[in-house]
């Protein structure tokens, strides 16, 4: 009989492996990052006993609501607290810490958001906790449950039995009816600083034993956009794709954006108004397999930095690989620009989530950017045009004027030079005033200087006199000069000597006036039209702003006990 080996003994199975954002999950309220105010107010309502039913943590994705929502739970339940410091020894700690403790109850709302879920809740708090101190219930997302479901549970939670606590996590707090929000203490968590992520992210590296260059964590970082936990993702993902030590070429390999010396490049050709320069190189970086959606939020991010350098100076922008490029750039670009330009790359970034023509969309905001020079701003068109100088021809190209015959109906009369020119420039004053521009007309004004003008009412303009001569309306006249005609002028109000003027004491009434006139001489009336330009349009018939309010008569029962 032939005799047979035995089989092999199969392998030992590997441990299945843990992503970095779980096994570097904070379980301390000491280990959250960048949530201190949050850490220190639970910490202290330990601390006290003041320990409120329900809690609500706000903020965007990755920040650690749900780690604090953890975290919180152990402190409650630990064999040792209630207790700020949980043992993370104890079998409760470790259940929660795992996630399946049987009285830390996770509850993902996305998916458990009709009301029998929150009718099933709801029967359940009544029973007491199998071993814990506290019944807790974690509601990730909660923002997703439904009205009814919010409805169902509102009674639940305005009076919870005491072995029961809520805690509420979302990313969109103002889907959560007011209601609830009333009966919850909220705590809103903030974006994580870049410097604290990179912080944490090269302790992470070296407790993993890789060697990482700091630009490529900054890159990362920067990256997250404030979130810890898709910073930890990126990384675990950049530790797997790469093979010996990280660095930023190989982080801009993976994440498919450009290098910063391309940014640059790219940053420099825009300024410069070198529209085909930059067109080619957005070209070469899409040869290169560079992403455009992240090439533009590059630029994005590069011009945030030129606002922050040309609003507070160098030492505001970014510390990063362009800090000198920055630099120099601001020092040759105003701040209007910059705020242009950051408005043409934020629509090109909207049109670009919804466009398969990725390449279309960055090359027309880029040849934007290169022409801005050549655009006017509006309030200097503005101030050109009142001043009657034409712009520049490299700034603005006009249309030459169609050839039309001397005896064609479309040739224009002979232009009258005017008689008077300040004769013109008041009367474009009186239209800026449509308040106080029939005063005014009973008046005759005269330009006595450049930049001085005299308004002359007769002896029995008094009432327009004094309103004309407050100071209020002295200002106005002397800033609708300035707007019609440019300058600081000079504004004198006076009045003939007459027997018929009366003291400034006791000016008379002013003659009636009727319809639009009256309504116009009202105070509200000029105040609204100094302070918003307001002009007047129509008023219902009938329409008297010194009428006395109607009297309603009462009946006898509204008197009767």
């Amino acid at each position: 009989m032939a005799k047979t080996n035995p089989a092999p003994a199969p392998a030992p199975a590997a441990a299945p492996y843990t992503v970095v954002a779980r096994r570097y999950r904070p379980q301390q309220f000491a280990d959250l990052i960048g949530q201190e105010h949050v850490a220190n107010a639970l910490t202290n309502a330990l601390t006290t006993g003041r320990i409120a039913h329900a809690y609500l943590f706000t903020g965007a994705r990755g920040m650690g609501k749900t780690s604090t929502a953890r975290i919180l739970a152990k402190a409650l339940n630990c064999v040792k607290g209630p207790t700020a410091t949980p043992c993370d020894e104890c079998d409760i700690c470790q259940a929660i810490m795992a996630g399946d403790d049987v009285d830390a109850v996770e509850i993902d709302a996305a998916s458990n958001n009709g009301v029998a879920d929150a009718r099933d809740l709801r029967a359940n708090v009544g029973f007491r906790p199998q071993r814990a101190r506290f019944k807790v219930y974690i509601i990730d997302e909660t923002h997703m449950l439904s009205k009814q479901a919010f409805d169902a549970l509102l009674k639940t939670l305005e009076e919870p039995p005491a072995h029961v606590k809520f805690i509420f996590a979302t990313t969109e707090v103002q889907k959560l009816p007011a209601t609830i929000l009333s009966r919850c203490q909220r705590f809103d968590f903030a974006a994580i600083t870049s410097q604290k992520v990179f912080e944490t992210l090269r302790h992470i590296a070296a407790r993993e034993g890789v060697e990482a260059d700091g630009e490529a964590l900054k890159i990362v970082a920067r990256r997250a956009g404030g979130s810890m936990r898709d910073a930890q993702t990126l990384l675990d993902q950049l530790l797997g794709s790469v093979s010996g030590r990280l660095t930023a070429a190989a982080v801009h390999e993976v994440l498919g954006s450009a290098g910063e010396e391309t940014v640059v490049a790219l940053a420099s050709a825009i300024l410069a108004s070198d529209a085909k320069s930059a067109v080619e190189q957005i070209g070469a970086a899409a040869g290169q397999g560079v992403q455009l959606g992240e090439l533009l939020d590059q630029l994005v991010g590069y011009w945030r930095e030129l606002m922050l350098a040309c609003v507070a100076g160098p030492p505001a922008a970014d510390s990063s690989g362009t800090a000198d490029s920055v630099r120099s750039h601001a020092a040759a670009v105003n701040l209007d620009t910059v705020l242009a330009g950051l408005d043409v790359l934020t629509t090109a970034k909207l049109r670009l989530r919804n466009s398969p023509l990725a390449q279309v969309v960055l090359e027309v905001a880029v040849v934007r950017l290169a022409r801005l020079g050549e655009v006017l701003a509006v309030p200097a068109l503005v101030q050109m045009l009142a001043s009657g100088s034409a712009p520049a021809a490299s700034k603005l190209a006009v249309a030459p004027p169609p050839v039309v015959k001397k005896n064609s109906p479309l040739a224009p009369e002979p232009s009258k030079p005017p008689a008077d020119d300040f004769a013109g420039v008041w009367e474009k004053v009186l239209l800026a005033m449509p308040m106080r521009a029939e005063r005014l007309r009973r008046a005759t004004a005269a330009k006595t200087a450049p930049t001085s003008v005299a308004i002359r009412f007769a002896a029995g303009y008094a009432a327009d006199y004094h309103e004309m001569a407050d100071a209020r309306s002295v200002e106005a006249v002397r800033q609708a000069l300035a707007r019609v005609a440019g300058g600081d002028w000079t504004v004198r109000v006076t009045q003939e000597v007459g027997k018929v003027a009366a003291p400034p004491e006791s000016p008379p009434p002013p003659a009636p006036l009727g319809g639009r006139a009256k309504i116009m001489q009202r105070p509200l009336f000029v105040k609204a039209a100094d302070a918003l330009g307001a002009t007047f349009i129509t008023a219902d018939d009938g329409f008297d702003p010194d009428a006395a309010a109607p009297v309603i008569p009462t009946r006898a029962a509204d008197h009767e006990d």
